[in-house]
């Protein structure tokens, strides 16, 4: 008996991703619930698990573009229809138009000869073949020790570089042609080199370019790398630009005093943590006044239609995340409804949920305003970019102890940066230095949350 696998329902506005890989490959046991391969959407990157236990037959290539509802694999959950799978993949991969069936081969041959050989994937065994690699060198970053592409790629690098210093042009990996490698005026522009005997004339032209290609070659490895953009990266790219194409943005700064809420935070931190069952952080604190904010101010949670703005009632709040295929901006829906241990015990989920790639691409959409917390990777100051069609975003920055002046005494307090971007069209600057003035206050008196002041 055979069971498909296809491509599940991720949303209501999803009608197709990018198979992006396989973490499973034809000829392997798998079992009902572990993760098989990653659907990419222009939202979000997701995993795909096993509908069933038995043996997996790969029918769709990496990289392919599939629709909701296709099939892309097989499990056979008999016996028979186990060995079947395995004996006929070739077939099945020949129907698809991949290479999977020099795959599971090349497991069979391995197996039989004794041999440790990794599986492969049809992306990572055409970069291993194009570049002469030899699997068993290659250290994998995957799931299971399993060598991904760009462990093949960068292997392929290595290995060109090391072909390059040892004078073996045209083997693997080896660049096309010094003129395609290295632009003419590099060399030149670098000046003259410590070694350069007095009174010699530089090369130019095709000699400086062929000059310059032996000593890139002599150093060992490749200038340059090239790497396809990810649907969630180029769909990111594509909202910025039209974001800065089509708006009118405009930055204000504010500062605030951080004395408050960290001595709110560590006075409960362990009564909170031990009734909610989830860590009191900061950001719950930013998102409540944020939403204060907006409700003071509603052209900032609104959005431009065409010749008229449509005003929100309601605050879903993005929350800017950093994931390994780029940034993603789960929403916290309805923030008015929720207490500050519901924020935290959602954020905590979102943060789990986009390593493991569980987020929902639903989950991604129907912001009205964003936060963005580049202060956790140590950014002092910035201005982010508002993700359309929303007209404002708010950056937080990082927590920095300066000196400032407190009822004309200098002390030292822990600071923290505020960036609002806004669009100017719907936004004036009174409205921007209102908001940032009531998140300031909310935050450096944080019972005024609490009484909903």
């Amino acid at each position: 008996m055979k069971h498909d696998v296809q491509v599940p329902e991720i949303g209501e506005s999803v009608s197709s991703g990018i198979l992006a890989s396989w973490l499973k490959q034809t000829g392997e046991a798998v079992s009902e619930g572990e993760e098989i391969f990653e659907l990419e959407t222009d939202k979000a990157t997701l995993a795909v698990p096993s509908p069933a236990s038995g043996v997996l037959e790969v029918m769709v290539a990496e990289d392919t573009e599939v629709a909701v509802g296709q099939v892309v694999a097989a499990i056979a959950t008999e016996a028979g229809d186990a060995a079947g799978a395995e004996a006929g993949s070739g077939d099945a991969a020949d129907a698809a138009g991949t290479d999977v069936a020099g795959t599971a081969a090349a497991e069979k041959d391995a197996a039989a000869a004794g041999s440790d050989a990794p599986a492969l994937s049809p992306a990572v065994r055409r970069v291993v073949e194009e570049h002469g690699l030899d699997p068993a060198q290659i250290r994998g970053s995957g799931p299971g020790g399993r060598i991904t592409k760009e462990d093949a790629l960068k292997a392929a690098e290595h290995a060109g570089g090391a072909g390059d210093a040892a004078g073996a042009p045209g083997g693997p990996g080896a660049p096309a042609s010094a003129s395609e490698s290295a632009p003419a005026d590099r060399a030149a522009a670098a000046g003259p080199s410590a070694s350069q005997e007095p009174g010699r004339q530089e090369p130019t032209g095709a000699a400086a370019s062929s000059r310059y290609s032996n000593e890139r070659q002599a150093g060992g490895g490749e200038r340059e790398t090239r790497k396809k953009l990810s649907n969630l990266r180029k769909r990111v790219a594509e909202n910025l630009v039209s974001s800065q194409q089509n708006s009118a943005h405009l930055t204000t700064f504010n500062e605030v005093d951080m004395s408050a809420v960290i001595e709110l935070r560590t006075r409960y931190r362990d009564e909170f943590e031990a009734r909610h069952g989830v860590k009191l952080g900061f950001m719950s604190f930013f998102v409540k006044a944020a939403q204060r904010a907006l409700e003071s101010y509603p052209e900032i949670n609104a959005r431009i239609d065409g010749d008229e703005v449509v005003y929100h009632n309601y605050y879903n709040i993005g929350v800017a995340l950093s994931s390994e295929r780029g940034l993603v901006t789960p929403v916290l829906r309805e923030v008015e409804r929720k207490s500050f241990a519901e924020i935290e015990a959602e954020i905590l989920s979102f943060i789990k949920r986009a390593q493991e790639k569980k987020l929902m691409p639903d989950e991604l959409a129907g912001g009205t305003f964003t936060i963005s917390n580049g202060g956790v990777f140590g950014s002092m100051l910035s201005t982010p970019i508002p993700s359309p069609p929303q007209s404002g975003v708010l950056g937080m920055h990082t927590i920095q102890k300066r000196p400032v002046a407190v009822n004309d005494e200098v002390v030292i307090r822990p600071m923290m940066y505020l960036a609002l971007t806004y669009d100017h069209r719907i936004v004036d600057g009174r409205e921007a230095i209102g908001f940032l003035m009531t998140i300031k206050r909310a935050v450096e008196d944080p019972s005024r949350l609490a009484l909903g002041l």
